[in-house]
């Protein structure tokens, strides 16, 4: 050891910009990226859900975490 202690172990967790409100976020109503819309669909069809084509960075945020939900993949 170096004698340095290390201040990530010890700094208080802020996860404050961790988790945020899809409907807060400023690029919510740009349209979802192509990583939404690919496990977007990916729980839509183990949900056996259609899923629209033209949602928001918000919308799709929102619908992942509904299917999450629903196909189990929302449990940790």
């Amino acid at each position: 050891m170096s004698g340095k202690s290390d201040t990530r172990q010890n700094a208080p967790q802020d996860q404050s910009n961790t988790i945020k409100d899809p409907d807060d976020w400023t690029t919510g109503e740009e349209p979802m990226t192509g990583a939404q819309e690919s496990y977007l669909h990916t729980l839509a069809t183990e949900a056996g859900e259609e899923v629209e084509q033209d949602l928001t960075k918000a919308e799709a945020s929102k619908k992942i975490d509904e299917l999450r939900q629903k196909t189990g993949r929302g449990e940790s």
